[in-house]
């Protein structure tokens, strides 16, 4: 199977053709091997338009949706960046492409072991990985210039990941709500002083932890 064709076919068809035109994002898509961060058996579905099961209960985001979050980011290469919820991978070794350093936490040992072991077998050296509850963030590391979370709070972020965020900093996270699950980008204007945009609409499973969804 020709997976460098359908890596190519994936983003000129899912993301270009929806919208989405950040060359850095298009160019680190075209680059990283999605098959390799998928279940085993399900490696003829990697590159299809929708979200995969890895595991544990838990998914590898379709592809349109990875590629929304990192291009609402609005990322310029210089960042410091917290991801929530590691999962396989995916989403960490793009950042790896696109931004200075990757903090990335995730809660399952099971998962967080071979995608570690993934991240370095295709040379993701600017990224650490931590196994703990994710909805405590990384305090011994923040501020961040960027918070990316692939699972869905309460109606608000958690105040962990607000503390964390640097001024000038953005945020990239579902929330449940009564329209039901929306990605919302955040932006910190001062110590206390956070705007909030409603994006499009997602489906993530929950945020476990002391400050997620128990």
């Amino acid at each position: 199977m020709d997976y460098s064709l359908l890596c190519k076919k994936m983003v000129d068809e899912q993301i270009v053709g929806r919208g989405l035109n950040d060359p850095h994002v298009l160019e680190v898509m075209r680059q990283v091997p999605r098959h390799r961060f998928v279940a085993s058996g399900l490696e003829h579905q990697a590159y299809g338009d929708s979200a995969l099961p890895i595991g544990e209960s838990q998914t590898i985001s379709q592809p349109y949706i990875v590629a929304y979050m990192l291009s609402a980011l609005g990322l310029d290469g210089s960042e410091k960046v917290l991801e929530i919820g590691m999962g396989s991978g995916y989403l960490t070794a793009l950042l790896s492409g696109l931004v200075a350093k990757v903090y990335a936490i995730e809660r399952l040992r099971s998962l967080a072991i071979p995608a570690r072991q993934l991240l370095d077998d295709l040379g993701c050296a600017n990224v650490l990985v931590k196994i703990f509850d994710g909805s405590y963030g990384w305090p011994e590391a923040a501020p961040f210039s960027a918070i990316v979370v692939s699972a869905v709070a309460f109606a608000k972020p958690p105040q962990t990941f607000l503390e964390q965020l640097m001024i000038g900093g953005r945020m990239i996270i579902p929330l449940a709500k009564d329209q039901g699950q929306h990605l919302y980008r955040i932006t910190r204007h001062g110590e206390n002083e956070f705007h909030s945009e409603r994006l499009i609409a997602c489906s993530f499973v929950k945020l476990v932890g002391r400050h997620g969804v128990r």
